[in-house]
């Protein structure tokens, strides 16, 4: 497909996406939904595809014109992930953009002066976003309201059961099951009264004055060979300029130095390196580039998201750094201080063409609004020019955070990230739904005035408390202490600030985002409040759907192992003690290439041996069903008594023990559809085989055509046995 044709093709697309309907039937939004998600950002996107997926109805309100949030509608199109790893829709998403560019053979990799980096063009990234809605809509209602926003919320007692947007078209009342926030400030919070953090104050005695950090509106710009077209070229610079210009020349100037793949960098840098740092591929080029030092000269577009934080380096008042508080609650004060923001950033525009005499501008290929952002609306129309060519929201790191039944902090995430490293053994979550990595990461209000001492953190444990490793995120990060009916899903989950640093970057909200969608779905599958759903029917979905959960990988369980994913269940709760874990060595998560990792990994330290095809005496069969049982804290688990449990335990002998030991799987009713994987033949436990065989626990054994009660067991199938009778026994 041509560029221009494509290109023809994707803004059909948004327009149908961002038209009032927002429907591809051209449908009027129904008024009731299972789940309602403020935000299309990263995290309510992907809440939303997740969702629609298990076949509940969706409404997505997003109060601009873009999907993708920090992504593609802010802009930050370079991938900050330094997790080792990609599972669920973030790879997916991945996964589509990098199937794009190798047609065209080009890079992802042109970032962060790093070949392994991930970057996308912001319209490509919205492009991959569209695709997998479409395709989730076969399997759910998913509908979206685009340029509107929820301005009330229906409480019935504690839990929410409705809300009213706010649409081009008017006001709108919708009911709902449950409601996802997803916006960038956690907007939704105070409307529903739901406790919350901002800053290191609490919503119940908030102080305006606390610092939360600075906010950048970025822009994506591009070379242009034979000069800026004048109408990309604004002739007069805007008030305030010689200021900003003080500030540019410290980051970026004619004669500054090359990256030398140290750090920390030296500044001023020359304007090749300041491109290569948040470099993305170009469409428009025929040629091919990445990020090595060799190509960095070629390196056609880039985004601007250095040097231009607002307020930045001259910080808010007395030299404060970062924003108050009242950025997010006060909506005058945000208009203000977004509108400033932008114009900075038009400041860096105005600096690389006429300082560095460099042919750059806003393409006329990435962002085309037809609605200028209110922050831009008193400009002069020469600069709005610009500004309709630049993304349509402000890339906002820190919002409004719940208060949820358990805060996750610094010292939690160090611990959890050193689980299986450096001689450690498990250390990961039970309730684990994502796993992400990267720095302690906070662009102003990091000084100690600004931390929760309450929560044991200083800025000296942002070097301390320093990931080593990938980590996880609980499922009681999501859940709020004092509302039912609503989730959180990106920036504003129960968190430290120090922890929000680098849980606020787009592959883990994507992930978060991904567990508040299925969270939403059982919640509503199973008739329930979210905080009474086991973590373990969320995580059974997450599984399913392609996310990688535990931090502990075995050389006999890859990840297409049929096994896999009741394996990772196993590491989180403990139920069966594994031959070897691994025993990696811990690392700098800044560094993209660590050597004594590499090795570590070539050796295959960074794996251990499950022993799934041990064979497992009946004493083991007791302790693992012991242990799902505390795991579960069901009240009616049965009693755990296995025969001759010295010995090798045989298939006849456990599946009475499994049945025993969760007599509730006895009462269930099977569906109308099911079937017995195997014929069951004559023993004198064939009814627990038959009652376990219709419930779908035994479909390990759906490869042999006769299920064989006198084999033993082995360690794997003890494992997905057990895993799939708690799944059963916890959808009751």
């Amino acid at each position: 497909m041509s560029v221009r044709k494509f290109l023809l093709t994707f803004t059909i697309i948004v327009i149908i996406l961002t038209s009032s309907a927002a429907s591809r039937t051209s449908r009027q939004p129904k008024s009731s939904y299972d789940i309602i998600i403020a935000g299309g950002g990263t995290g309510g996107i992907s809440a939303a595809i997740q969702a629609a997926r298990m076949g509940v109805s969706v409404l997505v309100v997003e109060s601009s014109t873009w999907i993708g949030g920090q992504a593609t509608a802010a802009g930050v199109s370079t991938m900050d992930d330094m997790s080792r790893q990609m599972s669920g829709i973030y790879e997916e998403f991945i996964s589509r953009i990098k199937s794009y560019y190798d047609s065209r053979g080009k890079s992802m990799g042109t970032c962060y002066w790093y070949t392994g980096s991930r970057a996308f063009e912001p319209r490509i990234g919205q492009e991959a976003f569209i695709s997998m809605i479409n395709e989730a809509r076969r399997k759910g209602t998913l509908e979206f309201l685009m340029n509107s926003e929820i301005v009330a919320v229906d409480m019935n007692k504690r839990a929410v059961s409705g809300v009213t947007v706010r649409t081009p078209s008017g006001n709108r009342n919708y009911a709902c099951k449950v409601l996802i926030d997803a916006t960038e400030y956690g907007d939704i919070l105070p409307i529903t009264k739901t406790p919350y953090r901002a800053g290191n104050s609490v919503s119940k005695f908030l102080n305006p004055d606390a610092m939360i950090q600075d906010i950048t509106w970025t822009a994506v710009i591009k070379k242009y060979p034979g000069g800026v077209p004048a109408y990309l070229k604004p002739e007069e610079p805007l008030p305030g300029y010689e200021l900003a210009k003080r500030n540019y020349d410290s980051f970026v100037s004619a004669d500054g130095f090359n990256f030398k793949n140290t750090y920390p960098v030296q500044t001023p840098v020359n304007f090749m390196t300041y491109v290569a740092y948040r470099g993305i591929p170009d469409s428009s080029n025929p040629y091919d580039y990445d990020a090595s030092k060799e190509n960095r000269p070629y390196i056609t577009k880039t985004g601007l998201n250095w040097g231009n934080d607002y307020p930045g380096t001259y910080g808010w008042v007395n030299g404060r750094r970062g924003l108050p508080v009242s950025y997010l609650e006060d909506r005058n004060l945000r208009l203000q201080v977004e509108r400033e923001a932008l114009i900075k950033t038009l400041h860096l525009i105005y600096y690389i063409q006429n300082e560095l005499s460099e042919d750059w501008s806003v393409p006329d290929d990435e962002y085309t609004n037809r609605i200028l952002p209110e922050a831009a609306r008193t400009l002069p129309r020469e600069w709005q020019e610009i500004v309709r060519r630049m993304p349509v929201i402000p890339y906002v790191r820190e919002s409004r955070r719940i208060i949820g039944s358990h805060t996750l902090t610094s010292q939690e995430l160090a611990r959890n990230s050193l689980s299986y490293r450096d001689g450690h053994t498990s250390r990961e979550f039970s309730d684990a739904i994502a796993i992400g990595g990267y720095i302690l990461d906070l662009h102003g209000a990091n000084t100690d005035a600004d931390t929760e001492w309450e929560l044991d953190e200083t800025m000296k444990h942002q070097e301390l408390n320093r990931p080593r490793g990938p980590f996880q995120v609980p499922m009681s990060a999501l859940i709020p202490n004092e509302t039912d009916g609503l989730i959180a899903a990106e920036k504003n989950i129960s968190v430290s600030r120090l922890a929000a640093g680098t849980l606020r970057l787009q592959p883990i909200t994507m992930m978060t985002g991904q567990a508040a969608g299925a969270l939403a779905a059982v919640s509503i599958r199973d008739g329930k409040q979210p905080r009474q759903v086991h973590p373990m029917r969320v995580q059974w979905e997450l599984l399913k759907s392609g996310v990688s959960l535990s931090l502990c990988k075995y050389s006999d369980v890859p990840p297409e192992h049929s096994l896999n994913h009741s394996v990772q269940i196993s590491n989180m709760y403990g139920l069966i003690t594994p031959n070897e874990y691994p025993h990696a060595p811990s690392f700098n998560i800044q560094e993209w290439d660590n050597p004594v990792l590499e090795m570590a990994i070539i050796k295959g330290a960074d794996k251990g041996v499950f022993g799934v095809d041990d064979i497992i005496t009946g004493d083991d069969v007791e302790e693992i069903l012991t242990r799902a049982q505390n795991a579960l804290k069901l009240k009616n688990a049965g009693k755990v008594d296995v025969e001759k449990s010295a010995k090798l335990i045989s298939r006849s002998d456990f599946v009475k023990a499994v049945c025993d030991a969760f007599p509730v799987l006895k009462t269930i009713k099977p569906a109308r559809d099911s079937r017995l994987p195997f014929k069951l033949g004559k023993n004198r436990n064939s009814e627990y085989a038959e009652i376990l065989g219709r419930l779908g626990i035994l479909n390990i054994y759906g490869i042999e055509s006769e299920f064989h009660y006198g084999y033993p067991v082995t360690k794997g199938e003890a494992c997905d046995v057990i895993v799939r009778a708690c799944i059963a026994a916890l959808g009751e």
